[in-house]
Protein backbone atom coordinates (compact mmCIF):
# COMPACT_ATOMS: atom_id res chain seq x y z
CA UNK A 1 0.00 0.00 0.00
CA UNK A 2 1.31 3.31 -1.00
CA UNK A 3 1.74 5.90 1.66
CA UNK A 4 -0.69 8.98 1.70
CA UNK A 5 -0.48 12.17 2.44
CA UNK A 6 -4.01 12.62 3.16
CA UNK A 7 -7.16 10.24 3.69
CA UNK A 8 -9.50 12.93 3.34
CA UNK A 9 -11.49 11.90 0.51
CA UNK A 10 -14.34 14.93 0.69
CA UNK A 11 -13.21 16.18 -2.60
CA UNK A 12 -13.49 12.95 -4.53
CA UNK A 13 -16.71 11.59 -2.78
CA UNK A 14 -19.18 13.63 -4.17
CA UNK A 15 -23.38 13.77 -3.67
CA UNK A 16 -23.98 10.52 -5.50
CA UNK A 17 -20.57 8.97 -7.09
CA UNK A 18 -16.70 8.89 -6.62
CA UNK A 19 -15.34 10.90 -9.51
CA UNK A 20 -12.09 12.57 -9.39
CA UNK A 21 -8.86 12.56 -11.76
CA UNK A 22 -6.63 9.61 -12.12
CA UNK A 23 -3.88 8.82 -10.23
CA UNK A 24 -3.62 11.86 -8.33
CA UNK A 25 -7.22 11.54 -6.37
CA UNK A 26 -7.87 7.97 -7.71
CA UNK A 27 -5.80 5.08 -7.75
CA UNK A 28 -5.82 1.13 -7.96
CA UNK A 29 -5.00 1.18 -4.17
CA UNK A 30 -7.87 3.31 -2.98
CA UNK A 31 -10.07 1.54 -5.82
CA UNK A 32 -9.67 -1.72 -3.40
CA UNK A 33 -10.22 -0.16 -0.31
CA UNK A 34 -13.75 1.31 -1.45
CA UNK A 35 -14.14 -2.33 -2.85
CA UNK A 36 -14.19 -3.59 0.41
CA UNK A 37 -15.66 -0.77 1.85
CA UNK A 38 -18.24 -1.28 -0.41
CA UNK A 39 -19.10 -5.17 0.61
CA UNK A 40 -18.75 -4.32 4.65
CA UNK A 41 -21.42 -1.46 4.10
CA UNK A 42 -23.96 -3.38 2.36
CA UNK A 43 -23.04 -6.14 3.77
CA UNK A 44 -23.24 -8.01 0.18
CA UNK A 45 -22.26 -11.68 -0.10
CA UNK A 46 -22.10 -11.39 -3.82
CA UNK A 47 -21.69 -8.05 -6.12
CA UNK A 48 -21.47 -7.33 -9.59
CA UNK A 49 -18.69 -4.47 -11.73
CA UNK A 50 -18.55 -3.17 -15.11
CA UNK A 51 -16.55 -0.44 -16.46
CA UNK A 52 -16.05 2.23 -19.77
CA UNK A 53 -13.96 2.19 -22.32
CA UNK A 54 -11.39 4.90 -20.27
CA UNK A 55 -7.85 3.78 -20.34
CA UNK A 56 -7.94 3.48 -16.43
CA UNK A 57 -11.05 1.80 -16.00
CA UNK A 58 -9.96 -1.88 -16.60
CA UNK A 59 -7.44 -1.61 -13.44
CA UNK A 60 -9.77 0.55 -11.30
CA UNK A 61 -12.53 -2.20 -11.68
CA UNK A 62 -10.06 -4.91 -11.11
CA UNK A 63 -9.04 -3.26 -8.04
CA UNK A 64 -12.50 -2.92 -6.54
CA UNK A 65 -13.38 -6.52 -7.47
CA UNK A 66 -10.40 -7.71 -5.67
CA UNK A 67 -10.84 -5.45 -2.58
CA UNK A 68 -14.75 -6.63 -2.40
CA UNK A 69 -13.27 -10.26 -2.68
CA UNK A 70 -10.99 -10.01 0.10
CA UNK A 71 -13.87 -8.95 2.61
CA UNK A 72 -15.76 -11.86 1.13
CA UNK A 73 -18.06 -11.28 -1.56
CA UNK A 74 -18.02 -13.35 -4.58
CA UNK A 75 -17.81 -10.69 -7.79
CA UNK A 76 -19.16 -10.75 -11.60
CA UNK A 77 -17.18 -8.47 -13.39
CA UNK A 78 -19.23 -7.44 -16.62
CA UNK A 79 -16.46 -5.70 -18.29
CA UNK A 80 -16.83 -3.27 -20.86
CA UNK A 81 -20.53 -1.96 -20.60
CA UNK A 82 -22.99 0.85 -20.35
CA UNK A 83 -23.73 2.54 -17.07
CA UNK A 84 -27.60 1.40 -17.62
CA UNK A 85 -25.97 -2.42 -18.24
CA UNK A 86 -24.54 -2.01 -15.33
CA UNK A 87 -27.67 -1.46 -13.81
CA UNK A 88 -29.22 -3.95 -15.54
CA UNK A 89 -27.19 -6.60 -14.45
CA UNK A 90 -27.66 -5.76 -10.96
CA UNK A 91 -31.61 -5.94 -11.25
CA UNK A 92 -31.22 -8.71 -13.26
CA UNK A 93 -28.73 -10.58 -11.02
CA UNK A 94 -30.28 -9.03 -7.57
CA UNK A 95 -26.83 -7.89 -6.54
CA UNK A 96 -25.37 -4.55 -5.46
CA UNK A 97 -23.31 -2.98 -8.48
CA UNK A 98 -20.14 -0.74 -8.93
CA UNK A 99 -19.68 0.90 -12.69
CA UNK A 100 -16.38 2.32 -13.14
CA UNK A 101 -17.07 5.93 -15.06
CA UNK A 102 -16.46 9.58 -15.40
CA UNK A 103 -19.63 9.69 -17.44
CA UNK A 104 -19.10 12.70 -20.16
CA UNK A 105 -15.53 14.38 -17.73
CA UNK A 106 -12.34 14.58 -19.47
CA UNK A 107 -10.23 11.40 -20.37
CA UNK A 108 -8.02 12.13 -16.94
CA UNK A 109 -11.30 11.50 -15.13
CA UNK A 110 -12.58 8.41 -13.44
CA UNK A 111 -14.89 7.49 -11.02
CA UNK A 112 -17.40 4.64 -9.40
CA UNK A 113 -21.29 4.92 -9.53
CA UNK A 114 -22.54 2.33 -7.29
CA UNK A 115 -25.90 0.88 -6.34
CA UNK A 116 -27.56 -1.48 -4.17
CA UNK A 117 -29.61 -4.90 -5.04
CA UNK A 118 -32.05 -3.77 -7.75
CA UNK A 119 -29.96 -1.05 -9.10
CA UNK A 120 -31.15 1.14 -6.21
CA UNK A 121 -29.10 4.20 -5.68
CA UNK A 122 -26.20 4.80 -3.42
CA UNK A 123 -25.46 8.53 -2.51
CA UNK A 124 -25.01 10.76 0.68
CA UNK A 125 -27.79 9.40 2.79
CA UNK A 126 -28.00 6.17 1.22
CA UNK A 127 -24.51 4.72 2.06
CA UNK A 128 -22.03 6.46 0.13
CA UNK A 129 -21.13 8.64 3.57
CA UNK A 130 -20.20 5.47 5.21
CA UNK A 131 -18.10 4.05 2.40
CA UNK A 132 -16.14 7.32 2.33
CA UNK A 133 -15.17 6.70 6.23
CA UNK A 134 -14.15 3.28 6.04
CA UNK A 135 -11.78 3.94 3.11
CA UNK A 136 -10.21 7.30 5.48
CA UNK A 137 -9.99 5.25 8.29
CA UNK A 138 -8.22 2.51 6.48
CA UNK A 139 -5.98 4.26 4.16
CA UNK A 140 -4.94 5.94 7.39
CA UNK A 141 -4.33 2.50 8.91
CA UNK A 142 -2.06 1.41 6.28
CA UNK A 143 -4.47 -1.09 5.00
CA UNK A 144 -7.66 -3.30 5.17
CA UNK A 145 -7.84 -5.27 8.27
CA UNK A 146 -8.28 -8.66 8.78
CA UNK A 147 -11.66 -10.40 8.16
CA UNK A 148 -12.78 -13.84 9.40
CA UNK A 149 -14.81 -14.34 6.29
CA UNK A 150 -13.35 -16.48 3.37
CA UNK A 151 -12.49 -14.63 0.37
CA UNK A 152 -14.93 -14.92 -2.66
CA UNK A 153 -14.60 -15.35 -5.90
CA UNK A 154 -14.12 -13.46 -9.18
CA UNK A 155 -16.04 -14.73 -12.55
CA UNK A 156 -16.26 -12.83 -15.83
CA UNK A 157 -19.28 -12.87 -17.33
CA UNK A 158 -20.84 -11.23 -20.77
CA UNK A 159 -24.54 -9.97 -20.32
CA UNK A 160 -24.56 -7.42 -23.18
CA UNK A 161 -26.84 -9.27 -25.16
CA UNK A 162 -29.60 -9.90 -22.28
CA UNK A 163 -29.24 -6.36 -21.72
CA UNK A 164 -30.17 -5.79 -25.23
CA UNK A 165 -32.75 -8.56 -25.40
CA UNK A 166 -34.53 -7.02 -21.84
CA UNK A 167 -34.99 -3.50 -23.59
CA UNK A 168 -35.97 -4.87 -26.63
CA UNK A 169 -38.61 -6.63 -24.72
CA UNK A 170 -39.75 -3.38 -23.04
CA UNK A 171 -40.99 -1.24 -26.34
CA UNK A 172 -42.77 -2.52 -28.99
CA UNK A 173 -41.17 -1.69 -32.21
CA UNK A 174 -42.84 -4.37 -34.33
CA UNK A 175 -44.67 -2.60 -36.27
CA UNK A 176 -42.45 1.23 -36.97
CA UNK A 177 -41.49 1.94 -40.45
CA UNK A 178 -37.96 1.83 -41.53
CA UNK A 179 -35.78 4.61 -40.33
CA UNK A 180 -32.13 6.30 -40.61
CA UNK A 181 -30.97 7.54 -37.45
CA UNK A 182 -27.47 8.99 -37.13
CA UNK A 183 -25.57 7.88 -33.55
CA UNK A 184 -22.89 9.72 -32.45
CA UNK A 185 -21.47 7.66 -30.15
CA UNK A 186 -18.99 10.31 -28.69
CA UNK A 187 -16.05 7.27 -28.73
CA UNK A 188 -17.93 6.24 -25.81
CA UNK A 189 -19.91 2.78 -24.83
CA UNK A 190 -22.61 3.69 -26.71
CA UNK A 191 -20.38 2.56 -29.71
CA UNK A 192 -21.08 -0.86 -28.30
CA UNK A 193 -24.63 -0.96 -26.97
CA UNK A 194 -25.81 0.78 -29.88
CA UNK A 195 -24.89 -2.81 -32.36
CA UNK A 196 -26.24 -4.58 -29.81
CA UNK A 197 -29.68 -3.45 -29.36
CA UNK A 198 -29.83 -1.96 -33.35
CA UNK A 199 -28.84 -5.24 -34.63
CA UNK A 200 -32.58 -6.47 -35.99
CA UNK A 201 -34.75 -3.70 -36.13
CA UNK A 202 -35.83 -1.96 -39.22
CA UNK A 203 -33.30 0.84 -38.81
CA UNK A 204 -30.45 2.28 -40.97
CA UNK A 205 -27.72 3.47 -38.43
CA UNK A 206 -25.07 5.77 -39.40
CA UNK A 207 -22.37 5.41 -37.13
CA UNK A 208 -20.35 7.96 -35.72
CA UNK A 209 -17.02 7.75 -33.66
CA UNK A 210 -18.00 3.94 -32.40
CA UNK A 211 -14.89 3.24 -32.21
CA UNK A 212 -14.39 3.09 -28.19
CA UNK A 213 -11.67 5.62 -26.98
CA UNK A 214 -11.26 6.89 -23.73
CA UNK A 215 -9.22 9.80 -24.85
CA UNK A 216 -12.25 11.39 -26.73
CA UNK A 217 -10.27 11.86 -29.53
CA UNK A 218 -13.40 13.87 -31.76
CA UNK A 219 -15.06 15.78 -28.69
CA UNK A 220 -16.09 15.50 -25.67
CA UNK A 221 -18.88 12.63 -24.65
CA UNK A 222 -20.95 15.24 -23.22
CA UNK A 223 -23.94 16.44 -25.91
CA UNK A 224 -25.54 18.78 -23.37
CA UNK A 225 -22.65 21.07 -24.35
CA UNK A 226 -23.88 22.49 -27.67
CA UNK A 227 -20.78 22.37 -29.58
CA UNK A 228 -20.52 18.16 -29.36
CA UNK A 229 -23.74 17.88 -31.17
CA UNK A 230 -22.45 20.26 -34.02
CA UNK A 231 -20.72 17.04 -35.78
CA UNK A 232 -24.12 15.33 -35.85
CA UNK A 233 -26.87 17.51 -36.41
CA UNK A 234 -24.41 17.94 -39.67
CA UNK A 235 -24.66 14.32 -40.46
CA UNK A 236 -28.58 14.06 -40.09
CA UNK A 237 -28.67 16.87 -42.94
CA UNK A 238 -26.45 15.34 -45.25
CA UNK A 239 -27.51 11.84 -45.07
CA UNK A 240 -31.64 12.70 -44.96
CA UNK A 241 -31.53 10.54 -41.61
CA UNK A 242 -34.84 10.87 -39.76
CA UNK A 243 -33.43 11.75 -36.40
CA UNK A 244 -30.11 11.65 -34.82
CA UNK A 245 -28.79 10.55 -31.87
CA UNK A 246 -25.82 11.19 -28.94
CA UNK A 247 -24.60 9.38 -26.43
CA UNK A 248 -22.70 10.21 -23.11
CA UNK A 249 -19.56 8.38 -22.48
CA UNK A 250 -21.40 6.25 -20.50
CA UNK A 251 -24.52 5.73 -22.41
CA UNK A 252 -26.90 6.71 -19.68
CA UNK A 253 -27.54 10.00 -21.23
CA UNK A 254 -29.12 10.07 -24.96
CA UNK A 255 -29.94 13.79 -26.93
CA UNK A 256 -32.21 13.60 -29.70
CA UNK A 257 -31.85 15.51 -33.51
CA UNK A 258 -34.66 15.62 -35.32
CA UNK A 259 -34.55 15.48 -38.58
CA UNK A 260 -33.81 18.91 -39.70
CA UNK A 261 -30.45 18.86 -37.37
CA UNK A 262 -32.49 20.87 -34.69
CA UNK A 263 -31.78 20.03 -30.82
CA UNK A 264 -34.58 18.30 -29.12
CA UNK A 265 -35.17 19.89 -25.77
CA UNK A 266 -34.79 16.48 -22.51
CA UNK A 267 -37.72 17.62 -21.63
CA UNK A 268 -39.62 17.03 -24.90
CA UNK A 269 -38.25 14.14 -25.03
CA UNK A 270 -39.35 13.60 -21.35
CA UNK A 271 -42.78 14.67 -21.97
CA UNK A 272 -43.35 12.12 -25.40
CA UNK A 273 -42.12 9.69 -23.12
CA UNK A 274 -44.37 10.16 -20.35
CA UNK A 275 -47.50 10.45 -22.46
CA UNK A 276 -46.50 7.05 -24.29
CA UNK A 277 -46.30 5.43 -20.87
CA UNK A 278 -49.32 7.30 -19.61
CA UNK A 279 -51.44 5.61 -22.17
CA UNK A 280 -50.34 1.89 -21.42
CA UNK A 281 -50.08 2.96 -17.52
CA UNK A 282 -53.57 5.23 -16.99
CA UNK A 283 -53.35 7.19 -14.00
CA UNK A 284 -49.26 6.47 -13.20
CA UNK A 285 -47.39 8.83 -11.20
CA UNK A 286 -44.43 10.51 -13.43
CA UNK A 287 -41.56 12.39 -11.54
CA UNK A 288 -39.61 15.16 -13.15
CA UNK A 289 -36.88 17.40 -11.53
CA UNK A 290 -37.23 21.27 -11.14
CA UNK A 291 -35.16 22.45 -14.15
CA UNK A 292 -37.51 20.37 -16.64
CA UNK A 293 -40.37 22.89 -18.76
CA UNK A 294 -43.54 23.29 -17.46
CA UNK A 295 -44.79 21.60 -20.26
CA UNK A 296 -43.78 18.52 -18.75
CA UNK A 297 -46.22 18.68 -15.66
CA UNK A 298 -48.54 20.06 -18.38
CA UNK A 299 -48.34 17.59 -20.44
CA UNK A 300 -48.45 14.14 -17.54
CA UNK A 301 -51.96 16.23 -15.90
CA UNK A 302 -53.75 16.01 -19.80
CA UNK A 303 -53.00 12.72 -20.27
CA UNK A 304 -54.10 11.92 -16.91
CA UNK A 305 -51.22 11.26 -14.61
CA UNK A 306 -49.79 13.09 -11.40
CA UNK A 307 -46.63 14.55 -12.00
CA UNK A 308 -44.29 15.04 -8.91
CA UNK A 309 -41.68 17.54 -9.05
CA UNK A 310 -37.96 16.89 -7.29
CA UNK A 311 -34.29 17.86 -6.90
CA UNK A 312 -32.00 17.38 -9.90
CA UNK A 313 -29.82 14.60 -9.57
CA UNK A 314 -30.25 10.40 -9.77
CA UNK A 315 -30.11 9.69 -6.41
CA UNK A 316 -33.15 11.26 -5.79
CA UNK A 317 -35.37 10.66 -8.80
CA UNK A 318 -34.92 6.99 -8.10
CA UNK A 319 -35.67 7.38 -4.46
CA UNK A 320 -38.85 9.53 -5.04
CA UNK A 321 -39.42 6.98 -7.96
CA UNK A 322 -39.49 3.84 -5.85
CA UNK A 323 -41.43 6.11 -2.96
CA UNK A 324 -44.29 6.67 -5.42
CA UNK A 325 -43.88 3.43 -7.91
CA UNK A 326 -43.75 5.99 -10.53
CA UNK A 327 -43.85 4.55 -14.20
CA UNK A 328 -41.06 7.20 -15.54
CA UNK A 329 -38.94 9.94 -14.39
CA UNK A 330 -37.07 12.60 -16.72
CA UNK A 331 -34.82 15.51 -16.22
CA UNK A 332 -33.62 18.26 -18.29
CA UNK A 333 -29.84 16.99 -18.60
CA UNK A 334 -31.40 13.73 -20.43
CA UNK A 335 -31.56 11.08 -17.93
CA UNK A 336 -34.53 9.20 -18.42
CA UNK A 337 -35.78 6.67 -15.61
CA UNK A 338 -37.96 4.21 -15.66
CA UNK A 339 -40.03 1.83 -13.38
CA UNK A 340 -39.66 -1.35 -15.68
CA UNK A 341 -36.34 -1.46 -15.59
CA UNK A 342 -35.77 -0.71 -11.39
CA UNK A 343 -36.15 2.73 -11.52
CA UNK A 344 -32.96 3.29 -12.83
CA UNK A 345 -31.80 5.56 -16.03
CA UNK A 346 -31.49 4.30 -19.61
CA UNK A 347 -30.15 6.64 -22.73
CA UNK A 348 -31.00 3.54 -24.79
CA UNK A 349 -34.30 3.05 -23.51
CA UNK A 350 -35.61 6.33 -24.04
CA UNK A 351 -33.74 6.42 -27.36
CA UNK A 352 -36.07 3.32 -28.27
CA UNK A 353 -39.17 5.05 -27.03
CA UNK A 354 -38.69 7.79 -29.70
CA UNK A 355 -37.90 5.70 -32.10
CA UNK A 356 -40.93 3.96 -31.41
CA UNK A 357 -43.24 7.09 -31.46
CA UNK A 358 -41.41 8.47 -34.72
CA UNK A 359 -42.05 4.97 -36.47
CA UNK A 360 -45.24 4.66 -35.50
CA UNK A 361 -46.20 7.94 -37.16
CA UNK A 362 -45.50 9.47 -41.21
CA UNK A 363 -44.91 13.09 -39.52
CA UNK A 364 -41.55 13.88 -39.01
CA UNK A 365 -40.05 13.99 -35.37
CA UNK A 366 -39.99 17.86 -35.15
CA UNK A 367 -43.97 17.78 -35.80
CA UNK A 368 -43.66 14.87 -33.21
CA UNK A 369 -42.06 16.85 -30.55
CA UNK A 370 -43.54 20.29 -31.27
CA UNK A 371 -46.44 19.77 -29.45
CA UNK A 372 -44.22 19.50 -26.08
CA UNK A 373 -42.07 22.42 -26.83
CA UNK A 374 -44.23 24.97 -25.37
CA UNK A 375 -42.23 27.51 -23.68
CA UNK A 376 -39.18 29.61 -24.43
CA UNK A 377 -36.26 28.98 -22.66
CA UNK A 378 -32.38 30.07 -21.48
CA UNK A 379 -30.89 27.11 -21.23
CA UNK A 380 -28.30 25.98 -18.44
CA UNK A 381 -25.90 29.39 -17.26
CA UNK A 382 -23.00 28.77 -15.34
CA UNK A 383 -21.52 31.37 -13.14
CA UNK A 384 -18.49 30.85 -10.84
CA UNK A 385 -19.95 32.81 -7.88
CA UNK A 386 -17.74 33.33 -4.64
CA UNK A 387 -20.60 33.30 -1.73
CA UNK A 388 -23.18 31.96 -3.27
CA UNK A 389 -25.38 31.94 0.15
CA UNK A 390 -25.60 35.97 -0.41
CA UNK A 391 -26.07 36.05 -4.10
CA UNK A 392 -28.77 33.66 -3.59
CA UNK A 393 -30.68 35.88 -0.99
CA UNK A 394 -29.92 38.98 -3.45
CA UNK A 395 -31.89 37.18 -6.12
CA UNK A 396 -34.55 36.55 -3.84
CA UNK A 397 -34.70 39.53 -2.41
CA UNK A 398 -35.13 41.19 -5.78
CA UNK A 399 -37.67 39.09 -6.99
CA UNK A 400 -40.09 37.24 -4.64
CA UNK A 401 -43.24 38.53 -5.09
CA UNK A 402 -42.77 40.46 -8.02
CA UNK A 403 -45.71 39.52 -10.56
CA UNK A 404 -47.22 37.25 -7.82
CA UNK A 405 -44.04 35.08 -8.13
CA UNK A 406 -43.71 32.87 -5.00
CA UNK A 407 -39.99 31.41 -3.95
CA UNK A 408 -38.82 27.70 -2.86
CA UNK A 409 -35.57 26.26 -1.81
CA UNK A 410 -36.13 22.91 -2.72
CA UNK A 411 -32.86 22.55 -4.64
CA UNK A 412 -31.25 26.16 -4.69
CA UNK A 413 -33.97 28.79 -5.66
CA UNK A 414 -36.66 28.77 -7.71
CA UNK A 415 -38.76 31.76 -8.13
CA UNK A 416 -42.33 30.99 -9.85
CA UNK A 417 -44.59 33.40 -11.37
CA UNK A 418 -47.61 32.79 -13.81
CA UNK A 419 -45.75 33.47 -17.33
CA UNK A 420 -42.71 32.67 -15.94
CA UNK A 421 -39.74 30.94 -13.31
CA UNK A 422 -36.14 30.62 -13.11
CA UNK A 423 -34.04 28.25 -10.37
CA UNK A 424 -30.94 29.03 -9.74
CA UNK A 425 -28.91 26.15 -7.78
CA UNK A 426 -25.09 25.28 -6.98
CA UNK A 427 -23.76 22.67 -8.42
CA UNK A 428 -23.21 19.47 -6.53
CA UNK A 429 -19.63 18.97 -8.02
CA UNK A 430 -18.19 22.30 -8.90
CA UNK A 431 -18.17 26.34 -7.30
CA UNK A 432 -20.52 27.29 -10.03
CA UNK A 433 -24.55 28.33 -9.68
CA UNK A 434 -26.86 27.41 -12.31
CA UNK A 435 -29.72 29.51 -13.80
CA UNK A 436 -32.43 28.09 -15.81
CA UNK A 437 -35.49 30.34 -16.67
CA UNK A 438 -38.00 29.58 -18.92
CA UNK A 439 -41.09 31.94 -19.72
CA UNK A 440 -44.37 32.03 -22.23
CA UNK A 441 -41.89 34.39 -24.18
CA UNK A 442 -38.22 34.58 -25.55
CA UNK A 443 -37.97 38.42 -24.61
CA UNK A 444 -38.95 37.88 -21.04
CA UNK A 445 -36.34 34.98 -20.81
CA UNK A 446 -33.69 37.49 -22.32
CA UNK A 447 -34.59 40.47 -19.52
CA UNK A 448 -35.03 37.59 -16.22
CA UNK A 449 -31.55 36.32 -17.38
CA UNK A 450 -30.06 39.37 -17.36
CA UNK A 451 -31.21 40.50 -14.45
CA UNK A 452 -30.34 37.51 -12.81
CA UNK A 453 -27.02 37.34 -13.94
CA UNK A 454 -26.25 40.97 -13.01
CA UNK A 455 -26.86 40.27 -9.52
CA UNK A 456 -24.91 37.07 -9.42
CA UNK A 457 -22.08 38.14 -11.59
CA UNK A 458 -21.42 41.58 -9.68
Amino acid sequence: MNDRPSVDLSGLVKAYDIRGTVPDQLDEDLARLFGAAFVETTGADAIVTGHDMRPSSPGLARAFAEGAAERGADVTEIGLCSTDGLYFASGRLRRPGAMFTASHNPARYNGIKMCRAGAAPVGQDTGLREIRALAERWSAGGGLPATERAPGSLTQRDMLGDYAAHLLGLVDLSAIRPLKIVVDAGNGMGGLTTRAVFRDLPVEVVPMYFELDGTFPNHEANPLDPKNIVDLRRRVRETGADLGLAFDGDADRCFVVDERGEAVSPSAVTALIAARLLTDHPGSTVIHNLITSRAVPDVVREHGGTPVRTRVGHSFIKAEMARTDAVFGGEHSAHYYFRDFWFADSGMLAALHVIAALGGRRRPLSALVGQYQRYAASGEINSVVRDQRRALAMVRETFAGRDGAVADELDGLTISAADWWFNLRPSNTEPLLRLNVEALSADTVARLRDEVLAIVRA
